[in-house]
């Protein structure tokens, strides 16, 4: 069953959600894991596949936008990605994806306002209500 971990961003913007995902992914790729980053729209791909290259300039996290080689370890898409990412899943999208449960974890992005917040609320709804493990934690 699917690890629901929802990371909430402060709400003084102190940390974008781009550079959670960074370090999200960075951690999972430090213990091998492979991972799908779902985003809204290609625009937003293409904007977190340059945010990946200088999140932090002593890291090196090795990624694509789907289609463009998706034989990286770290993939961005908007659609619903091929059936061998199974592993992690960062969904920066605000909306449940409907193929997550194929996957072993996913990483719900919180951002402050309101509008997430409450899509965030109602998402925790959903897997709690359908028995998945959860897990909140407030990065800072």
């Amino acid at each position: 069953m699917t690890q629901v971990d929802f990371y909430v961003l402060p709400e003084n913007g102190s940390l974008t959600a781009y550079a959670a995902v960074g370090r999200i992914a960075e951690k999972a790729l430090s213990r091998g894991h492979q991972i799908f980053v779902q985003v809204a729209d290609e625009a937003t791909a293409t904007a977190l596949h340059d945010n990946l290259w200088t999140f932090r300039t002593e890291s090196f996290l090795p990624h694509a936008i789907v289609g463009k080689d998706d034989g990286e370890p770290l993939v961005i898409g908007w659609d619903d990605p091929s059936l061998e990412h199974d592993d992690v899943l960062i969904n920066t999208t605000g909306a449940v994806p409907g193929h997550f449960a194929r996957f072993g974890r996913l990483a719900e992005i919180v951002a402050p306002d309101a509008a997430t917040i409450e899509a965030s609320r109602e998402a925790w709804r959903f897997y709690r209500d359908r028995g998945y493990p959860l897990a909140k934690h407030d990065l800072s």
